[in-house]
């Protein structure tokens, strides 16, 4: 996933970016109210992780203004306000869920699958498409049974597609789940990327048409 944390304390919002790109995730990071509001404004994300306390305004009134454009990015508020008012206030701003500080990681990664399922209308934790089944949770990838071994951004780069099994994903798109500000893209990663899932799941299960982007096929038994 492509993520926007908002958290103005440099020793946390360091270690949740380190520890979410670990688990594959792109991660972009802001201090303050103003610069993320201008930074949901212009560019588009599969969830934000939202403090309240911020310089330059409010996290809730940032999370007011995303909804009010009508924007439904899932947000998930990490505060260390852990009072019935402060979590009633978060849920009613447009909160998707409310994690109190200080957390541990595998908590915020099962609360960011449970969003993301919700917001995608998926009840089912595991995807699945044409024989291959990729979890999440556990970050295993299955063909027909039998487990395939994925690098970091290979899985996230296939779990974007499997969560639009029907999607034209361009190739700005992939890199945006595969890479966070100040990282360097290299001009071929995603071509990259897809020819070694493609060696792994099937010449076939993985679509492109040229200058437009990538789908999922019907992978060749």
């Amino acid at each position: 996933m492509r993520l926007l944390l908002i958290e103005d304390d440099r020793m946390i919002g360091d270690g949740l970016r380190q520890a979410l790109r670990l688990e594959g995730h792109a991660v972009d990071w802001v201090y303050d109210a103003q610069a993320a509001a201008a930074t949901l404004a212009s560019e588009r994300f599969d969830g934000v992780l939202l403090d309240v306390g911020l310089p330059k305004g409010s996290g809730l009134d940032v999370l007011r203004g995303l909804r009010a454009r009508g924007d439904a990015t899932p947000v998930i508020v990490i505060t260390a306000r852990d009072a019935l008012e402060d979590r009633v206030a978060g849920l009613d701003a447009g909160a998707d869920d409310y994690l109190v500080k200080p957390f541990e990681l595998e908590e915020l990664n099962a609360r960011l699958r449970a969003v993301m399922r919700r917001h995608t209308g998926r009840a089912a934790p595991q995807l699945e498409h044409e024989g291959v089944t990729l979890d999440p949770a556990t970050r295993q990838v299955t063909l027909d049974g039998q487990p395939v071994l994925l690098s970091a951004r290979e899985f996230a780069l296939l779990e974007a597609l499997m969560q639009r099994p029907g999607a034209m994903l361009s190739r700005a798109q992939l890199e945006d789940r595969l890479y966070g500000w100040g990282e360097e893209v290299e001009s071929n990663a995603v071509t990259v990327y897809i020819h070694q899932l493609r060696k792994k799941l099937g010449a076939d299960f993985i679509q492109n048409m040229r200058g437009v982007g990538y789908f999922l096929g019907k992978r060749t038994r």
